[in-house]
């Protein structure tokens, strides 16, 4: 397991080793949606993108 901080709140978000890059994780504290990005086994974390309509497409 590795521990992030949650980019909004700076609380710490534990995120498993065998998590994948494109994965989101939740900070436990403030519910912000995080995207994983691996490189060369570190794990990192940026603010997910927001879900928006599709309006019938």
């Amino acid at each position: 397991m590795s521990q992030l901080l949650c980019l909004v709140c700076k609380d710490e978000i534990t995120v498993d080793q065998g998590v994948t890059t494109g994965e989101i994780v939740e900070c436990s504290s403030c519910g912000q949606e995080h995207e994983v990005h691996a490189a060369a086994n570190v794990i990192t974390v940026e603010l997910a993108p927001e879900i928006e309509e599709t309006w019938g497409e």
